[in-house]
């Protein structure tokens, strides 16, 4: 180029415009207060969350946090949360970055000298993982997601701000982070926390100002519940109630049959603090001797305490003194040979005249409030709930599942007198929820029917089918599993260990031949009336 031309283009600089000169002012300043300066995003506190907010860990934080301070709903979506969060953390080391590396230009082909690009791909939107914990934890408990928003929109700002100002990938965050909390769903639905719905009794339960007539027996022994923190609660709030503490010597159903009996001669009602289980013995007391129930939620997952809406003891002592009380129904199994077996027998029909029938009547027939099981059910069950408070419903479900058929063997039966092979047969007293392996609650308590499962070990590859419905969260539209709502069912082992069990306590039982049905309005329950709230 000749001296001419070099000198054209210098001239030429004088005819760009001002704005030009004054961004570039602009870019030098800001540039120089960044460097010379320390802005506000490099403050020792901002820089210390800012490291925190990097490490997908901190959510496991926050959902600690709100496992301890939310009570039961808290624990619930805090698990939600963090599921949602690993959903979303899985699609994007399998999708994203690996899309990332895929679009990135090949650096033979560079001609200019240009700088190489890195070896990291682009980061993912910081708002999915937030967006993925807020949203799940909203959809659990509404209030505890209106909490954890701010918390959650202020950590992805601190992570990443500038990625923020692209509407492209902050949409694509939010849609990531919402759809991953909504596919939580799939495997474990929304448990509401309002209470099953159930009928008024026919007569009603009388008021026990200050429990003055409620005999009540606590099993101190059921669960991790009680301790003499609650013993005082009790007493300060029923001061008027006469309360039995069962020994670990006595008999159960003794105590309770002697507690019954004084509540027939007081006119007032009997009560039981204990877990499912003692929840059980108690339900066919007070079904016998025709008295109200008050049930105490004081074991460790106090299961029909929570359907029937009595989450604490407050919620229970307000029933009592106000007289608030439902009807439920009662499943029952019964052997076909025995001749006491009278479909109305226990129902709660009012006060009977003469003696209280005696504890240890109807031996051959078993009364259940929550669930009849028999196979590997109980065992499952069991292996769930140690893992659930920890990993969750449904991985504790996928680990417990695949322990119980490594070691478990089909049983033979005969359903309704036709021969079938299967793992586990569940019945619950009324229809459950959530449709599928894993049934956690109901949503009333007077149907009149009998919600049967049962898991079929005839069809081929029924442990591989199984295994995969449960992880797809497809077991209800699997042929493995088999559903009716009945209210009869003749039950029959012809081969293998049958595991009965009720409410889950397993019994040694070694008959093998049963009738299930129901009896309906068999127990009058203590719950308080405002059961139905929207923020949970």
């Amino acid at each position: 180029m000749n001296q001419s031309g070099r000198l054209g283009k210098i001239q030429g600089l004088g005819k760009r415009p001002k704005a030009y000169f004054s961004a570039s002012s602009a870019s030098s300043a800001l540039s120089s207060f960044s460097t010379k300066g320390r802005p506000l995003r490099e403050s020792s506190a901002v820089r210390l969350l800012h490291t925190v907010a990097k490490h997908d860990a901190v959510w496991l934080g926050a959902a600690a946090a709100l496992g301890l301070s939310g009570g039961r709903s808290g624990r619930r979506a805090a698990l939600r949360g963090i599921g949602s969060v690993a959903i979303v953390a899985v699609l994007d080391r399998t999708l994203t970055k690996p899309a990332a590396r895929a679009a990135r230009p090949r650096t033979n082909v560079l001609t200019r000298n240009v700088p190489r690009p890195g070896a990291t791909p682009p980061r993912s939107s910081p708002l999915a993982p937030a967006a993925a914990f807020a949203s799940a934890v909203a959809v659990e408990s509404p209030r505890h997601g209106l909490a954890v928003l701010p918390f959650a929109a202020g950590l992805a700002y601190i992570r990443d701000r500038e990625s923020l100002q692209h509407r492209g990938r902050l949409s694509a965050g939010v849609i990531a982070g919402a759809s991953a909390a909504l596919l939580t769903c799939r495997w474990w639905p929304v448990k509401p926390d309002t209470a099953a719905a159930a009928a008024p009794p026919r007569k009603p339960a009388p008021a026990l100002k200050d429990g003055k007539g409620l005999h009540l027996v606590v099993n101190p022994s059921s669960g991790i519940s009680w301790s003499q923190d609650t013993a005082t609660l009790l007493s300060t709030l029923l001061p008027e109630a006469a309360i039995t503490v069962f020994e670990p010597g006595d008999d159960l159903v003794d105590v309770l049959h002697a507690a019954a009996l004084r509540a027939v001669a007081d006119g007032g009602a009997l009560g039981v603090c204990g877990g499912d289980g003692t929840v059980n013995a108690a339900s066919a007391t007070a079904a016998r001797h025709h008295v109200p129930l008050a049930v105490f939620p004081g074991g460790t997952f106090n299961h029909f305490a929570g359907d029937l809406g009595n989450q604490t003891l407050e919620d229970v002592a307000r029933a009592i003194q106000a007289g608030e009380a439902v009807t439920a129904d009662a499943g029952r199994a019964t052997r076909p040979e025995d001749p006491h077996a009278d479909p109305e027998d226990g129902a709660a029909q009012g006060p009977t005249e003469g003696a209280p029938s005696a504890p240890h009547s109807n031996s051959d027939q078993q009364l259940f409030l929550n669930t009849f099981s028999i196979g590997v059910y109980s065992e499952l069950v069991h292996a769930r709930e140690l893992l659930e408070k920890r990993i969750g419903k449904w991985p504790a479900l996928a680990v417990g599942l695949a322990k119980v058929l490594a070691t478990g063997s089909p049983l033979s039966v005969a359903i309704n007198g036709r021969p079938r092979s299967i793992w586990l047969l569940f019945a619950g007293n009324g229809i459950y929820h959530p449709a599928g392996f894993a049934p956690t609650y109901r949503t009333q308590l007077d149907d009149g029917l009998l919600d049967i499962r049962a898991v079929e070990a005839g069809t081929p590859l029924a442990r591989t089918r199984l295994l995969l419905a449960v992880l797809t969260g497809t077991l209800h539209n699997s042929r493995v599993l088999t559903t009716a709502q009945v209210r009869r069912l003749d039950l029959q082992v012809l081969q293998g260990d049958p595991h009965f069990a009720y409410d889950g306590e397993v019994t040694d039982a070694t008959y093998r031949h049963l009738v299930l049905d129901k009896i309906t309005n068999a127990i009058t329950l203590y719950r308080p009336a405002d059961q139905s709230q929207w923020l949970r």
